[in-house]
């Protein structure tokens, strides 16, 4: 279908329900005379489902759970260097893993390195001194 001739071929919408006033029974606000309609007309936005997805929780409080998970898996790494250096530093590093996963990348990274140090040194250094 060319463009230039599809306006051609458009039909008028329906008036259904719809009365034409003269200017002696019905003058439209903006001083207008015409058609008078008394159907309801809906307009919409289309809406996706991103504009639903929010969050219960408040950014200050999931931030803050965040770096709660840092810090205990930093706490898990260090404890490591005195006591139980492979189950503390294995539990410092995969809390470690799960801490940058929810977006504490520092405090995750540092678990990470601090618990595997700590198993070397347990693993290759200790055991000659």
């Amino acid at each position: 279908m060319d463009d230039r001739n599809r306006t051609n071929n458009v039909e008028d919408a329906p008036k259904h329900g719809e009365e034409d006033y003269t200017a002696s029974t019905f003058q439209h606000t903006d001083g207008i005379e015409g058609i008078y309609s008394n159907r309801d007309e809906e307009t919409a936005a289309e809406l996706t489902a991103d504009d639903y997805r929010r969050s219960a929780a408040f950014e200050g409080d999931t931030e803050q759970a965040n770096t709660a998970m840092g810090w205990i898996a930093l706490a898990l790494s260090i404890a490591s260097f005195f006591w139980a250096p492979i189950l503390l530093g294995g539990a410092g590093i995969i809390v470690g893993f799960i801490a940058r996963n929810r977006d504490a990348n520092t405090l995750g990274n540092i678990a990470i390195a601090a618990g595997a140090i700590s198993i070397l040194i347990t693993l290759f250094i200790l055991p000659f001194v």
